[in-house]
């Protein structure tokens, strides 16, 4: 499933083309959003943002299209209304004078105005986005100390959206292995210089990601990879998926286990217990 960084640069895809455009065409694929089409017809998009695993197409009459449900929704960007040769479903379009933004198969849909914006449910129960520029190193060092997120392991936390919105299962197992951290431990038994190495590793490995495509591990090792012949999906994480294999950082193999009901990759010499 696609995590914060694949849902920003996605947005990213969007934004391009659409903002400071005027919307000339819009059709909705889902019966109940189609009364909203002619709405945004001559509007002009002003931002495509995120939150978590969600985005938010804005326009200049107030509107917002939120669009989540990741795991299936996606985002494809065109010229000419040239339509991708898919078999997915499609469920809206935006079209400019010059290009063409389509989302495909996602359920979860809504247009909103600014105030039902401000109340959604689901905006309202998750926390800071992890490539928010204004989150800072302190701001995680005080969720992590908060009464609901102290007492949990931290492999289960980092999965919890009202804790940090966006991160996911890769990012989870990368940046606990960067921080040298266990995935059992709990925030309150850790001391403050290693909750902020979590917090550093948590913005670090996130904006890596993002910036280098989902590429987590550092930029000159992935060159290394890269030019000795190993395939994308076979460099860009350190510990992800890497199960058996050596640690980049001492050597020992790379463990598979599962929390949360999900698999966590961690290296037991780097990440003790």
């Amino acid at each position: 499933m696609p995590e914060g960084p694949e849902i920003r640069l996605a947005a990213d895809r969007v934004a391009r083309i659409l903002v400071g455009q005027p919307i000339v065409e819009a059709n909705f694929g889902l019966p109940d959003l189609r009364r909203f089409a002619k709405k945004l017809i001559g509007t002009t998009v002003t931002a495509v943002d995120t939150r978590g695993k969600a985005m938010l197409t804005r326009f200049d009459n107030g509107l917002t299209l939120y669009s989540h449900n990741q795991l299936y929704g996606r985002w494809y960007t065109t010229r000419e209304r040239r339509m991708p040769q898919t078999g997915r479903q499609l469920r809206v379009e935006l079209h400019t004078p010059t290009h063409s933004a389509l989302l495909y198969s996602a359920s979860d849909i809504e247009v909103l105005t600014d105030r039902q914006l401000s109340r959604h449910p689901f905006l309202l129960r998750i926390g800071p986005d992890i490539l928010d520029p204004q989150l800072t190193l302190q701001d995680i060092v005080d969720r992590l100390g908060i009464r609901q997120f102290c007492n949990r392991a931290l492999g289960s936390l980092y999965l919890d959206q009202s804790f940090l919105a966006g991160v996911g299962n890769y990012l989870r197992s990368e940046i606990l292995w960067a921080a040298s951290v266990n995935p059992a431990r709990k925030p309150c038994s850790l001391d403050s210089a290693i909750l902020r190495s979590v917090a550093r590793e948590t913005l670090r490995i996130s904006k890596r990601s993002y910036r280098n495509r989902g590429v987590t591990v550092a930029p000159r090792l992935a060159r290394e990879l890269k030019a000795s012949g190993k395939a994308y999906e076979n460099y860009r994480f350190n510990v992800y998926g890497r199960d058996g294999e050596l640690c980049y950082r001492c050597d020992t193999a790379i463990a598979r286990r599962l929390m949360g009901s999900r698999s966590l990759f961690v290296c037991g010499s780097c990440q003790p217990h």
